[in-house]
């Protein structure tokens, strides 16, 4: 039998994880931030430095760090560290096809996207956070 996907995953320690639906929701929210999409973007094409990232993004470098940290928490990205810099990569194959399929998507439905009204009222009115 199909393992439930609303099922709750229990942690180590006993505490109660958050359910697979719950996960794959915070997969998505990850890429919800325009910002972290262009940095994810960006590494997908190569190897990059922070410095490269925060020059690509045009923010200040804590904030690049933040939405960096945010997608290697989140699995997109790795870092490693070289010398004194962290360099980011995409490990995961799997990675780029999902943004490319996102990408594609998002062409497909522009019409519908750009009328819908409902994402954009539940960030202002702190839904969905």
């Amino acid at each position: 039998m199909p393992r439930s996907t609303t099922a709750a995953v229990t942690a180590p320690g006993g505490e109660t994880a958050c359910t697979h639906l719950d996960a794959t929701a915070k997969f998505f929210r990850a890429l919800s931030d325009p910002t972290r999409l262009k940095l994810l973007e960006f590494i997908l094409a190569a190897e990059r430095t922070s410095a490269e990232c925060v020059e690509h993004a045009g923010i200040s470098q804590p904030r690049v760090s933040v939405h960096l940290s945010c997608l290697a928490d989140c699995g997109y990205v790795t870092a490693r560290r070289d010398g004194k810099k962290l360099r980011y990569s995409v490990g995961d194959p799997r990675v780029a096809d999902l943004v490319m399929l996102a990408r594609s998507l998002a062409a497909d439905n522009a019409a519908a996207l750009t009328c819908c009204t409902r994402i954009d009222t539940a960030r202002v009115n702190g839904a969905g956070q």
